[in-house]
């Protein structure tokens, strides 16, 4: 890690840790608050986390990899979350899944190589009525069709260029 991000990152740490009181009830918070930060939970963060929270490390890492919302490796620029629950399955979510394969050359957890996207499966948006859908960001895109995919992502992609 260059010095200057090293710098960054302790800003931002300084920073979101100084919003919460130290002690442990503050752990989810501050680690939701940091994944916002950082698009990701490295481990000089975690352990600093550890030190500031009074909290053990390995329980700091034990809610760091339990929940899905946190990630221990760089996420792409925009998390795109495809539901997998029940109504989303019986409406076809596996085509979802291989168009966005076809759209972002990427599977379930990986990230496009220019690091705009990650695809991710969730259990359910609650977004059951809409079925199939995916979550870019924290925008809802329901009842998808190659087409509507192809619009949904081309959303995000025009943020790329411009």
């Amino acid at each position: 890690m260059s010095e200057q991000t090293a710098t960054c990152m302790d800003t931002i740490l300084d920073e979101v840790l100084g919003r919460y009181p130290a002690r442990p009830s503050s752990l989810i918070a501050v680690l939701q608050d940091l994944q916002e930060a950082l698009n990701f939970l490295p481990p000089v963060a975690l352990n600093r986390v550890a030190s500031a929270l009074h909290v053990p490390r390995s329980q700091v890492y034990h809610v760091a990899t339990f929940y899905k919302a946190f990630s221990l490796t760089p996420r792409g620029k925009h998390l795109v979350s495809i539901c997998r629950g029940t109504a989303c399955h019986v409406q076809g979510d596996e085509k979802v899944a291989d168009m966005l394969h076809a759209e972002l050359g990427i599977r379930d957890g990986e990230t496009s190589a220019d690091g705009e996207f990650t695809l991710q499966s969730v259990r359910c948006l609650g977004c059951c009525s809409l079925a199939p859908v995916i979550m870019i960001d924290r925008e809802v895109f329901g009842n998808l069709t190659a087409a509507a995919l192809r619009r949904a992502l081309a959303q995000y992609r025009d943020d790329m260029t411009s």
